[in-house]
């Protein structure tokens, strides 16, 4: 499912929301700057507040808004019929992402717990040395998308680890050193892990699929 809702406003710009399964790209467009950001929908509350002429929608473990829409644009009815079709993606009430290539914080959270205290996996031992695990390259757009949301929302020292790590891998996204490195030290951030993967639903799909 892949739903598009456009705002334009005469002295702000626009704004271009995008869902596609369990995600939402929020673009927001002014004469000066231009901002990108990929939210997966489980980290929002459906039900968003009204904050002056926008409605916001907020993580509730944050307290703060994620992203706003403007009210009533461009129509009163396009407007609600969009809101609603967002607040059941959010709820789930919506079947159609039930393919999508992701899983819930709580379960990456989970499977990473009984993993935080395990050294890394060790390559299958073979005839012609060891063997390389079954690695795809990484996606340079959705890594990209994780980053500016790691950076915008988690401005600490303790992440620029992390940071850098996934730098190496956009630049080199086949390259499978560059890949663990991303998860070690994401391996290394212990209980703060949780607030990356708040914002970081990439991530997510890489820690569960590659993780033991």
């Amino acid at each position: 499912m892949t739903i598009k809702f456009v705002q334009k406003h005469f002295l702000k710009g626009s704004k271009e929301f995008v869902i596609i399964d369990e995600m939402i790209t929020a673009t927001n467009k002014s004469l000066f700057k231009k901002e990108k950001l990929t939210i997966d929908l489980t980290i929002l509350d459906p039900e968003p507040v009204i904050d002056g002429s926008e409605l916001a929608f907020y993580n509730p473990h944050k307290g703060h808004p994620v992203f706003s829409l403007w009210l009533n644009k461009p129509n009163k009815e396009e407007f609600e019929h969009f809101v609603d079709t967002l607040k059941q993606s959010i709820s789930g009430e919506n079947d159609s992402s039930a393919h999508i290539e992701t899983v819930s914080t709580e379960t990456a959270q989970e499977a990473l717990a009984r993993n935080i205290h395990e050294e890394p996996p060790e390559f299958v031992e073979s005839d012609q040395g060891r063997e390389k695990i079954s690695f795809e390259p990484a996606n340079v757009d959705r890594l990209d998308d994780d980053l500016n949301m790691l950076k915008t929302y988690l401005d600490d020292d303790r992440y620029n680890s992390l940071f850098e790590a996934i730098e190496g891998l956009k630049a080199e996204p086949e390259n499978e050193a560059a890949f663990q490195r991303v998860l070690d030290t994401y391996n290394d951030l212990g209980i703060y892990q949780g607030a990356v993967l708040t914002y970081a639903p990439y991530l997510i799909v890489l820690v569960s699929k590659y993780s033991p």
